[in-house]
């Protein structure tokens, strides 16, 4: 399966693993599964770090290359998944959040997640 890891899971599973559900640690160490990250996380982190470094600890870049130093695959944002949040329900206001449920749709993805209102969408988000 391939799994689109959100924002928040990926910071919790690049310093805090323990944070993860039992249910998100699984589904991410199961050998077969495809870990995913957006090139939108990366950029949403940035933008954090960027606005709060003293209260934002996380090094986009350092997260970006221990992501793929250890298998895990780049998704970059395509014109395709732009237009593709056109069709979603206004649900979420993020647009952050908007182009990861469309990154997951239009890729075959589920969608990882930790926040209840994503996971509102349905198929093909999961929440953990």
């Amino acid at each position: 399966m391939r799994l689109l890891i959100d924002s928040q899971l990926l910071v919790w599973s690049a310093g805090s693993f323990s944070r993860l559900s039992p249910r998100a640690r699984t589904l991410m160490e199961i050998e077969d599964n495809t870990l995913l990250f957006s090139a939108a996380s990366i950029w949403e982190l940035t933008i954090k770090a960027t606005r709060h470094p003293d209260t934002f600890k996380v090094d986009p870049r350092l997260l970006r290359r221990n992501l793929l130093n250890n298998g895990w695959e780049e998704l970059p944002i395509t014109s395709e998944h732009g237009v593709a949040t056109k069709d979603l329900p206004q649900i979420h206001k993020d647009p952050f959040d908007r182009i990861l449920v469309a990154q997951a749709i239009v890729e075959g993805a589920a969608l990882l997640t930790a926040d209840s209102v994503l996971a509102t969408y349905g198929t093909p988000v999961i929440s953990v």
